[in-house]
Protein backbone atom coordinates (compact mmCIF):
# COMPACT_ATOMS: atom_id res chain seq x y z
CA UNK A 1 0.00 0.00 0.00
CA UNK A 2 2.52 2.11 0.54
CA UNK A 3 4.41 1.89 -2.51
CA UNK A 4 0.86 2.40 -4.29
CA UNK A 5 0.64 5.78 -2.08
CA UNK A 6 4.38 6.70 -3.21
CA UNK A 7 3.23 6.15 -6.94
CA UNK A 8 0.57 7.97 -6.67
CA UNK A 9 2.14 11.05 -5.06
CA UNK A 10 4.85 11.32 -7.62
CA UNK A 11 2.47 10.85 -10.72
CA UNK A 12 0.33 13.63 -8.89
CA UNK A 13 3.53 16.19 -8.62
CA UNK A 14 5.07 16.16 -11.91
CA UNK A 15 3.31 17.81 -15.39
CA UNK A 16 0.40 18.22 -15.78
CA UNK A 17 -0.92 18.09 -12.59
CA UNK A 18 1.58 19.52 -10.64
CA UNK A 19 -0.03 18.91 -6.88
CA UNK A 20 3.35 19.08 -4.84
CA UNK A 21 1.93 16.60 -2.24
CA UNK A 22 3.96 14.24 -0.17
CA UNK A 23 2.36 11.08 1.46
CA UNK A 24 0.98 13.06 4.63
CA UNK A 25 -0.44 15.44 3.13
CA UNK A 26 -2.23 12.99 0.28
CA UNK A 27 -3.37 10.99 3.28
CA UNK A 28 -5.02 13.69 5.10
CA UNK A 29 -7.06 14.66 2.25
CA UNK A 30 -10.66 14.46 2.57
CA UNK A 31 -13.37 12.50 0.94
CA UNK A 32 -14.03 15.76 -1.60
CA UNK A 33 -11.03 16.68 -2.08
CA UNK A 34 -9.97 12.82 -3.10
CA UNK A 35 -12.94 12.69 -5.53
CA UNK A 36 -11.78 15.95 -6.82
CA UNK A 37 -8.44 14.72 -7.85
CA UNK A 38 -9.84 11.58 -9.07
CA UNK A 39 -12.20 13.73 -10.92
CA UNK A 40 -9.07 16.07 -12.54
CA UNK A 41 -6.99 12.65 -13.18
CA UNK A 42 -10.21 11.60 -16.00
CA UNK A 43 -10.60 15.32 -16.82
CA UNK A 44 -6.89 14.96 -17.69
CA UNK A 45 -7.38 11.07 -20.24
CA UNK A 46 -10.69 13.03 -20.92
CA UNK A 47 -11.58 16.96 -21.15
CA UNK A 48 -15.08 16.36 -21.28
CA UNK A 49 -14.79 15.22 -17.16
CA UNK A 50 -13.48 18.80 -16.46
CA UNK A 51 -15.39 20.52 -13.84
CA UNK A 52 -16.25 20.89 -10.15
CA UNK A 53 -17.38 18.50 -8.59
CA UNK A 54 -19.33 20.53 -6.24
CA UNK A 55 -21.49 21.87 -8.53
CA UNK A 56 -22.91 18.35 -9.60
CA UNK A 57 -25.02 16.17 -7.53
CA UNK A 58 -23.23 13.58 -6.47
CA UNK A 59 -25.57 10.62 -8.55
CA UNK A 60 -24.17 12.26 -11.17
CA UNK A 61 -20.93 12.47 -10.46
CA UNK A 62 -20.90 8.82 -9.39
CA UNK A 63 -22.86 7.55 -12.91
CA UNK A 64 -20.30 9.73 -15.09
CA UNK A 65 -17.23 8.43 -12.99
CA UNK A 66 -18.34 5.17 -13.31
CA UNK A 67 -19.18 5.17 -17.13
CA UNK A 68 -15.95 6.82 -17.93
CA UNK A 69 -14.46 3.79 -15.91
CA UNK A 70 -16.15 1.15 -17.95
CA UNK A 71 -15.15 2.71 -21.00
CA UNK A 72 -11.54 2.55 -20.09
CA UNK A 73 -12.12 -1.04 -18.74
CA UNK A 74 -10.87 -0.98 -15.29
CA UNK A 75 -11.25 -4.02 -13.22
CA UNK A 76 -11.72 -3.19 -9.27
CA UNK A 77 -9.91 -5.41 -7.30
CA UNK A 78 -11.12 -8.76 -6.17
CA UNK A 79 -12.29 -7.48 -2.20
CA UNK A 80 -14.42 -4.63 -4.37
CA UNK A 81 -15.92 -6.78 -6.93
CA UNK A 82 -19.53 -6.12 -6.09
CA UNK A 83 -20.60 -3.40 -7.65
CA UNK A 84 -23.00 -1.75 -4.82
CA UNK A 85 -19.94 -1.97 -2.47
CA UNK A 86 -17.72 -0.44 -5.16
CA UNK A 87 -20.13 2.27 -5.89
CA UNK A 88 -20.72 3.46 -2.20
CA UNK A 89 -16.92 3.71 -1.61
CA UNK A 90 -17.14 5.73 -4.45
CA UNK A 91 -19.67 7.47 -3.43
CA UNK A 92 -18.08 8.44 0.29
CA UNK A 93 -14.86 9.15 -1.31
CA UNK A 94 -13.27 6.08 0.44
CA UNK A 95 -9.37 5.77 0.30
CA UNK A 96 -9.66 1.60 -0.45
CA UNK A 97 -11.74 2.34 -3.65
CA UNK A 98 -10.40 5.42 -4.65
CA UNK A 99 -6.62 4.65 -4.56
CA UNK A 100 -6.54 1.70 -6.76
CA UNK A 101 -8.56 3.48 -9.58
CA UNK A 102 -5.67 6.55 -8.99
CA UNK A 103 -2.86 4.04 -9.19
CA UNK A 104 -4.51 2.26 -12.05
CA UNK A 105 -4.83 5.62 -13.82
CA UNK A 106 -1.70 7.22 -13.38
CA UNK A 107 0.28 4.22 -14.90
CA UNK A 108 -1.52 4.60 -18.04
CA UNK A 109 -2.46 8.03 -18.78
CA UNK A 110 -0.85 7.91 -22.66
CA UNK A 111 -2.70 4.88 -23.76
CA UNK A 112 -6.20 5.69 -21.61
CA UNK A 113 -6.35 8.88 -23.35
CA UNK A 114 -5.71 6.90 -26.50
CA UNK A 115 -8.73 4.34 -26.05
CA UNK A 116 -11.04 7.61 -24.60
CA UNK A 117 -10.96 9.22 -27.27
CA UNK A 118 -11.47 5.95 -29.88
CA UNK A 119 -14.48 5.47 -27.79
CA UNK A 120 -15.97 8.05 -28.53
CA UNK A 121 -16.08 7.11 -32.10
CA UNK A 122 -16.05 3.21 -31.56
CA UNK A 123 -18.71 2.56 -29.32
CA UNK A 124 -21.76 0.28 -30.62
CA UNK A 125 -25.21 1.68 -29.80
CA UNK A 126 -27.21 -1.16 -28.23
CA UNK A 127 -30.99 -0.83 -30.51
CA UNK A 128 -33.76 -3.54 -28.70
CA UNK A 129 -34.23 -5.87 -31.80
CA UNK A 130 -37.74 -4.95 -31.84
CA UNK A 131 -36.89 -1.50 -32.81
CA UNK A 132 -34.73 -3.05 -35.76
CA UNK A 133 -37.80 -4.04 -37.44
CA UNK A 134 -38.52 -0.28 -38.70
CA UNK A 135 -36.59 -0.05 -41.77
CA UNK A 136 -35.49 3.69 -41.01
CA UNK A 137 -33.97 2.18 -37.92
CA UNK A 138 -32.59 -0.55 -39.41
CA UNK A 139 -30.61 1.64 -42.24
CA UNK A 140 -29.41 3.88 -39.62
CA UNK A 141 -28.23 1.32 -37.58
CA UNK A 142 -26.07 -0.63 -40.74
CA UNK A 143 -25.08 3.02 -41.71
CA UNK A 144 -23.49 3.90 -37.71
CA UNK A 145 -21.91 0.15 -37.91
CA UNK A 146 -20.35 1.26 -41.48
CA UNK A 147 -18.75 4.33 -40.02
CA UNK A 148 -17.82 2.83 -37.50
CA UNK A 149 -15.72 0.94 -39.58
CA UNK A 150 -14.50 3.24 -42.11
CA UNK A 151 -13.29 5.34 -38.89
CA UNK A 152 -11.11 2.48 -37.69
CA UNK A 153 -9.68 2.20 -41.45
CA UNK A 154 -8.83 6.18 -41.43
CA UNK A 155 -7.41 5.95 -37.83
CA UNK A 156 -5.28 2.68 -39.08
CA UNK A 157 -4.34 4.49 -42.46
CA UNK A 158 -3.35 7.88 -40.18
CA UNK A 159 -1.45 6.13 -37.56
CA UNK A 160 0.59 4.14 -40.32
CA UNK A 161 1.05 7.85 -42.39
CA UNK A 162 2.21 9.12 -38.62
CA UNK A 163 4.79 6.35 -37.96
CA UNK A 164 5.92 6.03 -41.56
CA UNK A 165 8.15 9.50 -41.18
CA UNK A 166 6.08 11.32 -44.09
CA UNK A 167 5.02 14.96 -43.45
CA UNK A 168 2.70 17.31 -45.07
CA UNK A 169 6.16 20.34 -45.00
CA UNK A 170 8.02 17.53 -46.81
CA UNK A 171 5.14 16.89 -49.28
CA UNK A 172 4.95 20.62 -50.02
CA UNK A 173 8.42 21.17 -50.46
CA UNK A 174 8.03 18.47 -53.15
CA UNK A 175 5.22 20.12 -54.98
CA UNK A 176 6.96 22.92 -55.28
CA UNK A 177 10.10 21.93 -56.10
CA UNK A 178 8.36 19.66 -59.05
CA UNK A 179 6.38 22.59 -60.09
CA UNK A 180 9.72 24.71 -60.61
CA UNK A 181 10.94 21.69 -62.57
CA UNK A 182 8.02 22.06 -64.77
CA UNK A 183 8.18 25.57 -64.95
CA UNK A 184 11.84 25.27 -66.24
CA UNK A 185 11.03 22.93 -69.02
CA UNK A 186 8.25 24.36 -69.99
CA UNK A 187 10.89 27.55 -71.13
CA UNK A 188 13.27 25.20 -72.16
CA UNK A 189 10.52 24.16 -74.26
CA UNK A 190 9.44 27.44 -75.35
CA UNK A 191 13.23 28.20 -76.12
CA UNK A 192 13.68 25.48 -78.10
CA UNK A 193 10.76 25.77 -80.54
CA UNK A 194 11.74 29.89 -80.83
CA UNK A 195 15.36 27.80 -82.16
CA UNK A 196 13.41 25.44 -84.13
CA UNK A 197 11.50 27.68 -85.85
CA UNK A 198 14.19 30.21 -87.59
CA UNK A 199 15.61 27.14 -88.99
CA UNK A 200 14.32 26.91 -92.78
CA UNK A 201 11.98 23.72 -93.55
CA UNK A 202 11.72 22.96 -89.91
CA UNK A 203 8.14 21.42 -90.15
CA UNK A 204 10.02 18.59 -92.55
CA UNK A 205 12.93 17.93 -90.19
CA UNK A 206 10.35 17.78 -87.20
CA UNK A 207 8.13 15.39 -89.00
CA UNK A 208 10.93 12.84 -89.81
CA UNK A 209 11.96 13.34 -86.06
CA UNK A 210 8.70 12.17 -84.85
CA UNK A 211 9.06 9.32 -87.56
CA UNK A 212 12.27 8.08 -86.12
CA UNK A 213 11.15 8.11 -82.59
CA UNK A 214 7.53 5.87 -84.02
CA UNK A 215 10.71 3.77 -85.49
CA UNK A 216 12.86 3.86 -82.22
CA UNK A 217 9.13 2.49 -80.02
CA UNK A 218 8.66 -0.38 -82.60
CA UNK A 219 12.27 -1.58 -82.86
CA UNK A 220 11.74 -1.37 -78.62
CA UNK A 221 7.91 -3.16 -78.77
CA UNK A 222 9.92 -6.12 -81.48
CA UNK A 223 12.72 -6.27 -78.91
CA UNK A 224 10.26 -6.76 -76.00
CA UNK A 225 8.48 -9.35 -78.58
CA UNK A 226 11.32 -11.22 -79.11
CA UNK A 227 12.60 -11.05 -75.48
CA UNK A 228 9.29 -12.88 -74.43
CA UNK A 229 9.19 -15.27 -76.98
CA UNK A 230 12.67 -16.54 -76.04
CA UNK A 231 11.31 -16.44 -72.03
CA UNK A 232 8.16 -18.38 -73.30
CA UNK A 233 10.39 -21.15 -75.18
CA UNK A 234 12.56 -21.25 -72.30
CA UNK A 235 9.46 -22.15 -70.09
CA UNK A 236 8.20 -24.73 -72.34
CA UNK A 237 11.51 -26.40 -72.62
CA UNK A 238 10.92 -26.50 -68.87
CA UNK A 239 7.55 -27.78 -68.80
CA UNK A 240 8.46 -30.03 -71.33
CA UNK A 241 11.68 -31.33 -68.91
CA UNK A 242 9.65 -31.35 -65.76
CA UNK A 243 7.18 -33.61 -67.68
CA UNK A 244 9.42 -36.20 -68.35
CA UNK A 245 10.83 -36.20 -64.77
CA UNK A 246 7.21 -36.42 -63.32
CA UNK A 247 6.81 -39.59 -65.99
CA UNK A 248 10.39 -41.18 -64.74
CA UNK A 249 8.72 -40.70 -61.03
CA UNK A 250 5.70 -42.36 -61.67
CA UNK A 251 7.35 -45.07 -63.55
CA UNK A 252 10.22 -45.66 -60.61
CA UNK A 253 6.83 -45.17 -57.55
CA UNK A 254 5.04 -47.41 -59.99
CA UNK A 255 8.36 -49.93 -60.00
CA UNK A 256 9.33 -49.36 -55.82
CA UNK A 257 5.46 -49.65 -54.65
CA UNK A 258 4.57 -53.61 -53.25
CA UNK A 259 1.76 -54.01 -50.81
CA UNK A 260 4.30 -55.21 -48.29
CA UNK A 261 5.64 -51.59 -48.53
CA UNK A 262 2.63 -49.79 -48.66
CA UNK A 263 1.18 -51.61 -45.73
CA UNK A 264 4.45 -51.31 -43.46
CA UNK A 265 4.60 -47.59 -44.43
CA UNK A 266 0.59 -47.08 -43.70
CA UNK A 267 1.18 -48.83 -40.48
CA UNK A 268 3.68 -46.55 -38.98
CA UNK A 269 1.71 -43.25 -40.33
CA UNK A 270 -0.72 -45.10 -38.10
CA UNK A 271 1.16 -45.62 -35.28
CA UNK A 272 2.99 -41.93 -35.17
CA UNK A 273 -0.97 -40.41 -35.45
CA UNK A 274 -2.15 -42.79 -32.63
CA UNK A 275 0.94 -41.62 -30.50
CA UNK A 276 0.21 -37.87 -31.21
CA UNK A 277 -3.61 -37.79 -30.68
CA UNK A 278 -3.38 -39.87 -27.63
CA UNK A 279 -0.38 -38.53 -25.60
CA UNK A 280 1.22 -35.55 -27.33
CA UNK A 281 -1.61 -33.09 -28.62
CA UNK A 282 -3.61 -34.34 -25.05
CA UNK A 283 -0.44 -33.06 -23.08
CA UNK A 284 0.30 -30.03 -25.05
CA UNK A 285 -3.82 -28.91 -25.02
CA UNK A 286 -3.74 -29.64 -21.08
CA UNK A 287 -0.50 -27.40 -20.67
CA UNK A 288 -2.01 -24.83 -23.14
CA UNK A 289 -5.44 -24.71 -20.43
CA UNK A 290 -2.94 -24.44 -17.57
CA UNK A 291 -1.79 -21.73 -18.69
CA UNK A 292 -4.79 -19.75 -19.85
CA UNK A 293 -6.10 -20.66 -16.91
CA UNK A 294 -2.79 -18.82 -14.68
CA UNK A 295 -3.02 -16.12 -17.28
CA UNK A 296 -6.98 -15.20 -16.47
CA UNK A 297 -6.15 -15.70 -13.12
CA UNK A 298 -3.25 -13.46 -13.13
CA UNK A 299 -5.18 -10.51 -14.72
CA UNK A 300 -8.51 -11.30 -12.64
CA UNK A 301 -6.21 -10.03 -9.77
CA UNK A 302 -5.42 -6.48 -8.71
CA UNK A 303 -2.06 -4.74 -9.56
CA UNK A 304 0.88 -6.24 -7.19
CA UNK A 305 2.84 -4.05 -4.79
CA UNK A 306 5.89 -4.60 -3.49
CA UNK A 307 4.59 -6.18 -0.48
CA UNK A 308 2.75 -8.81 -2.55
CA UNK A 309 5.76 -9.43 -4.46
CA UNK A 310 8.08 -9.95 -1.12
CA UNK A 311 5.46 -12.57 -0.11
CA UNK A 312 5.56 -14.07 -2.95
CA UNK A 313 9.41 -14.31 -2.73
CA UNK A 314 8.72 -15.47 1.14
CA UNK A 315 7.08 -18.47 -0.15
CA UNK A 316 9.35 -19.65 -2.94
CA UNK A 317 11.96 -19.68 -0.42
CA UNK A 318 9.96 -21.43 2.08
CA UNK A 319 9.18 -23.74 -0.43
CA UNK A 320 12.89 -24.35 -1.51
CA UNK A 321 13.85 -24.83 1.49
CA UNK A 322 11.19 -27.98 1.87
CA UNK A 323 12.29 -29.09 -0.90
CA UNK A 324 16.05 -29.15 -0.25
CA UNK A 325 15.20 -30.63 3.22
CA UNK A 326 12.86 -33.94 1.66
CA UNK A 327 16.21 -34.45 -1.16
CA UNK A 328 18.41 -34.87 1.95
CA UNK A 329 16.21 -37.21 3.57
CA UNK A 330 16.19 -39.15 0.73
CA UNK A 331 19.68 -39.20 0.26
CA UNK A 332 20.36 -40.45 3.45
CA UNK A 333 17.99 -43.48 3.34
CA UNK A 334 20.49 -44.78 0.36
CA UNK A 335 17.97 -47.43 -0.44
CA UNK A 336 19.62 -49.80 -3.53
CA UNK A 337 15.93 -50.59 -4.46
CA UNK A 338 15.81 -46.91 -4.71
CA UNK A 339 18.63 -45.89 -6.85
CA UNK A 340 17.63 -48.92 -9.49
CA UNK A 341 14.09 -46.95 -9.88
CA UNK A 342 15.73 -43.70 -9.70
CA UNK A 343 17.98 -45.59 -13.20
CA UNK A 344 14.97 -46.49 -14.63
CA UNK A 345 12.88 -43.60 -14.39
CA UNK A 346 15.83 -41.72 -15.76
CA UNK A 347 16.04 -43.83 -18.45
CA UNK A 348 12.07 -43.83 -19.29
CA UNK A 349 12.02 -39.66 -18.73
CA UNK A 350 15.04 -39.92 -21.24
CA UNK A 351 13.40 -42.25 -23.40
CA UNK A 352 9.34 -39.93 -23.25
CA UNK A 353 11.97 -37.03 -23.80
CA UNK A 354 13.62 -38.38 -27.13
CA UNK A 355 10.38 -39.32 -28.60
CA UNK A 356 8.86 -36.28 -27.94
CA UNK A 357 11.66 -34.25 -29.67
CA UNK A 358 10.84 -36.38 -32.52
CA UNK A 359 7.43 -35.93 -32.36
CA UNK A 360 8.15 -32.22 -31.93
CA UNK A 361 10.00 -32.51 -34.98
CA UNK A 362 7.70 -34.61 -36.89
CA UNK A 363 5.40 -31.92 -36.13
CA UNK A 364 7.44 -28.85 -37.54
CA UNK A 365 8.16 -30.91 -40.64
CA UNK A 366 4.77 -31.53 -41.23
CA UNK A 367 4.30 -27.75 -40.77
CA UNK A 368 7.10 -26.66 -42.82
CA UNK A 369 6.10 -29.26 -45.19
CA UNK A 370 2.63 -28.00 -45.56
CA UNK A 371 3.89 -24.35 -45.88
CA UNK A 372 5.92 -25.83 -48.64
CA UNK A 373 2.99 -27.32 -50.53
CA UNK A 374 0.69 -23.99 -50.13
CA UNK A 375 3.41 -22.24 -51.58
CA UNK A 376 3.95 -24.48 -54.35
CA UNK A 377 -0.35 -24.20 -54.86
CA UNK A 378 0.03 -20.28 -54.68
CA UNK A 379 3.10 -19.96 -57.28
CA UNK A 380 1.36 -22.68 -59.33
CA UNK A 381 -1.72 -20.79 -59.67
CA UNK A 382 0.46 -17.68 -60.13
CA UNK A 383 2.45 -19.36 -63.10
CA UNK A 384 -0.90 -20.84 -64.69
CA UNK A 385 -2.10 -17.14 -64.64
CA UNK A 386 0.35 -15.52 -66.38
CA UNK A 387 1.50 -18.09 -69.27
CA UNK A 388 0.07 -21.94 -68.28
CA UNK A 389 2.58 -23.90 -67.05
CA UNK A 390 2.36 -26.67 -64.96
CA UNK A 391 3.13 -27.72 -61.11
CA UNK A 392 6.49 -27.39 -60.17
CA UNK A 393 7.53 -31.08 -59.05
CA UNK A 394 10.93 -33.77 -59.03
CA UNK A 395 14.41 -31.96 -58.61
CA UNK A 396 12.93 -28.02 -58.73
CA UNK A 397 10.70 -28.38 -55.71
CA UNK A 398 13.32 -30.79 -53.60
CA UNK A 399 15.91 -27.42 -54.80
CA UNK A 400 12.99 -25.08 -53.28
CA UNK A 401 12.18 -26.66 -50.21
CA UNK A 402 15.86 -27.09 -48.81
CA UNK A 403 15.85 -23.11 -49.87
CA UNK A 404 12.65 -22.74 -47.71
CA UNK A 405 14.23 -24.80 -45.01
CA UNK A 406 17.47 -22.82 -45.13
CA UNK A 407 15.44 -19.28 -44.67
CA UNK A 408 13.37 -20.95 -41.88
CA UNK A 409 16.75 -21.73 -39.88
CA UNK A 410 17.55 -18.26 -40.75
CA UNK A 411 14.18 -16.44 -39.52
CA UNK A 412 13.84 -18.34 -36.72
CA UNK A 413 17.38 -17.52 -35.46
CA UNK A 414 16.89 -13.52 -36.42
CA UNK A 415 13.47 -14.12 -34.65
CA UNK A 416 15.00 -15.12 -31.18
CA UNK A 417 17.59 -12.25 -31.42
CA UNK A 418 14.54 -9.68 -32.09
CA UNK A 419 13.08 -11.44 -29.15
CA UNK A 420 16.19 -11.34 -27.17
CA UNK A 421 16.44 -7.49 -28.21
CA UNK A 422 13.18 -6.79 -27.16
CA UNK A 423 13.45 -8.43 -23.70
CA UNK A 424 16.93 -6.41 -22.96
CA UNK A 425 14.98 -3.15 -24.01
CA UNK A 426 12.43 -4.00 -21.75
CA UNK A 427 15.01 -3.77 -19.05
CA UNK A 428 16.78 -1.06 -20.09
CA UNK A 429 13.31 0.89 -19.78
CA UNK A 430 12.49 -0.53 -16.67
CA UNK A 431 16.13 0.72 -15.80
CA UNK A 432 15.76 4.37 -16.82
CA UNK A 433 12.36 4.60 -15.53
CA UNK A 434 13.33 3.45 -11.82
CA UNK A 435 16.44 5.76 -12.28
CA UNK A 436 14.28 8.31 -13.05
CA UNK A 437 12.27 7.85 -9.94
CA UNK A 438 14.88 7.69 -7.90
CA UNK A 439 16.48 10.70 -9.57
CA UNK A 440 12.87 12.73 -8.76
CA UNK A 441 12.71 11.20 -5.64
CA UNK A 442 15.96 12.42 -4.39
CA UNK A 443 15.13 16.00 -6.24
CA UNK A 444 12.10 15.85 -3.88
CA UNK A 445 14.20 15.12 -0.51
CA UNK A 446 16.63 17.90 -1.90
CA UNK A 447 13.94 20.02 -1.86
CA UNK A 448 12.57 19.00 1.36
CA UNK A 449 15.67 19.59 3.08
CA UNK A 450 17.10 22.96 1.67
CA UNK A 451 12.87 23.94 3.06
CA UNK A 452 14.07 22.97 6.20
CA UNK A 453 17.17 24.34 6.23
CA UNK A 454 16.06 28.13 4.82
CA UNK A 455 17.50 27.81 1.69
CA UNK A 456 15.07 26.78 -0.72
CA UNK A 457 16.35 26.72 -4.45
CA UNK A 458 19.48 26.50 -3.76
CA UNK A 459 20.45 23.38 -5.70
CA UNK A 460 18.73 25.18 -9.13
CA UNK A 461 20.78 28.31 -8.28
CA UNK A 462 23.87 26.14 -7.98
CA UNK A 463 22.95 24.50 -11.42
CA UNK A 464 21.98 27.69 -13.28
CA UNK A 465 25.69 29.00 -11.52
CA UNK A 466 27.10 25.64 -13.21
CA UNK A 467 25.19 26.50 -16.26
CA UNK A 468 26.23 30.00 -16.40
CA UNK A 469 29.80 28.65 -16.01
CA UNK A 470 29.78 26.43 -18.53
CA UNK A 471 28.70 28.84 -20.73
CA UNK A 472 31.28 31.46 -20.04
CA UNK A 473 33.98 29.09 -20.77
CA UNK A 474 32.47 28.51 -24.03
CA UNK A 475 32.21 32.00 -24.64
CA UNK A 476 36.03 32.53 -23.59
CA UNK A 477 36.68 30.19 -25.79
CA UNK A 478 35.34 31.31 -28.51
CA UNK A 479 36.72 34.87 -27.75
CA UNK A 480 40.20 33.29 -27.82
CA UNK A 481 39.33 31.64 -30.69
CA UNK A 482 38.71 35.42 -32.25
CA UNK A 483 41.90 36.84 -31.04
CA UNK A 484 43.86 34.25 -32.79
CA UNK A 485 42.35 35.06 -36.03
CA UNK A 486 42.20 38.86 -36.02
CA UNK A 487 45.89 38.49 -34.85
CA UNK A 488 46.01 36.24 -38.38
CA UNK A 489 44.02 39.14 -40.31
CA UNK A 490 46.45 41.72 -38.99
CA UNK A 491 49.37 39.82 -39.95
CA UNK A 492 48.02 39.69 -43.29
CA UNK A 493 46.78 43.12 -43.89
CA UNK A 494 50.57 44.17 -42.59
CA UNK A 495 52.15 41.87 -45.15
CA UNK A 496 49.91 43.22 -47.55
CA UNK A 497 50.51 46.44 -46.69
CA UNK A 498 54.37 45.94 -47.32
CA UNK A 499 54.52 44.57 -50.66
CA UNK A 500 51.78 47.61 -51.59
CA UNK A 501 54.51 49.81 -50.51
CA UNK A 502 57.17 47.98 -52.24
CA UNK A 503 55.11 47.75 -55.63
CA UNK A 504 54.86 51.88 -55.36
CA UNK A 505 59.02 51.89 -54.89
CA UNK A 506 59.20 49.57 -58.01
CA UNK A 507 56.52 51.84 -60.10
CA UNK A 508 57.96 55.05 -59.02
CA UNK A 509 61.31 54.14 -60.39
CA UNK A 510 60.10 52.98 -63.46
CA UNK A 511 58.14 56.00 -63.71
CA UNK A 512 61.50 58.22 -63.60
CA UNK A 513 63.67 56.09 -65.71
CA UNK A 514 60.29 55.98 -68.33
CA UNK A 515 60.12 59.72 -68.61
CA UNK A 516 63.24 60.54 -70.72
CA UNK A 517 62.26 57.52 -73.30
CA UNK A 518 58.79 59.15 -73.02
CA UNK A 519 60.14 62.40 -74.71
CA UNK A 520 61.68 60.69 -77.31
CA UNK A 521 58.80 58.48 -78.40
CA UNK A 522 56.86 61.65 -78.70
CA UNK A 523 59.27 63.37 -80.47
CA UNK A 524 59.44 60.55 -83.15
CA UNK A 525 56.01 60.27 -83.55
CA UNK A 526 55.29 63.70 -84.53
CA UNK A 527 58.75 63.67 -87.29
CA UNK A 528 56.86 60.45 -87.95
CA UNK A 529 53.75 62.80 -88.41
CA UNK A 530 55.77 65.37 -90.47
CA UNK A 531 57.38 63.27 -92.80
CA UNK A 532 53.92 61.52 -93.69
CA UNK A 533 52.21 65.36 -93.88
CA UNK A 534 55.66 66.05 -96.84
CA UNK A 535 54.89 62.45 -98.68
CA UNK A 536 51.52 63.36 -99.18
CA UNK A 537 51.73 66.87 -100.36
CA UNK A 538 54.67 65.50 -102.46
CA UNK A 539 52.14 62.80 -103.83
CA UNK A 540 49.33 65.44 -104.27
CA UNK A 541 51.94 67.72 -106.13
CA UNK A 542 52.66 64.98 -108.79
CA UNK A 543 49.67 64.17 -109.44
CA UNK A 544 48.19 67.80 -110.61
CA UNK A 545 48.78 68.61 -114.46
CA UNK A 546 51.14 71.53 -114.93
CA UNK A 547 50.03 75.08 -115.44
CA UNK A 548 52.50 77.38 -117.25
CA UNK A 549 55.75 77.43 -119.95
CA UNK A 550 59.16 76.21 -118.32
CA UNK A 551 61.83 78.35 -119.79
CA UNK A 552 65.39 77.12 -119.82
CA UNK A 553 67.78 80.14 -118.69
CA UNK A 554 71.86 79.20 -119.13
CA UNK A 555 71.94 75.92 -117.26
CA UNK A 556 68.56 76.50 -114.90
CA UNK A 557 65.00 76.35 -115.89
CA UNK A 558 61.85 78.68 -114.72
CA UNK A 559 58.63 77.79 -114.60
CA UNK A 560 56.26 80.72 -115.68
CA UNK A 561 52.19 80.84 -114.89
Amino acid sequence: MSEQLKLIVEQLNKDPFKKMFNLITFDSLEPMQLLQILNDVLAEIDPKQALDIREEMPEQTIKRMCALLGMLKYKPPSNLSDVSIFRQGLVAGKKPVVHPILHWLLQRVPELKKRAYLARFLVKLEVPTEFLQDDVINDTSHQYEELVEGFKTYHKECELLRTSGFSTAEIRRDISAMEEEKDQLIKRLERLKKRVETVSNHQRMLEQARQLRVEKEREESLTHQKQEQKNQLFQAEQRLQRSQQQWKDLRQAAADANPESLTKRLEEEIKINSYMVSEKLPKELEAMRRTVQYLQKIASEPAMGQADVQELEDKIKVVDSQMNQLIEKRMMRNDPMDDKLTLYRQQASIIIRRKESKAEELQEAREELAGAERELRQRSSQAQASDGGEIIRGDELKRLVVKLRSKGTVYKKQRQEIAELKAEYGVLQRTEEILKQRHDTVQQKLQTVEAEKGISGYSNTQEELERVSAIKSELDEKKGRTLDDMEVYMKNISEQELLGKKLREKQKTVRDSHAANMEQMTMWRDLEQLMECKKQCFERAQSQPAIGQVIQEGEGHRLVL
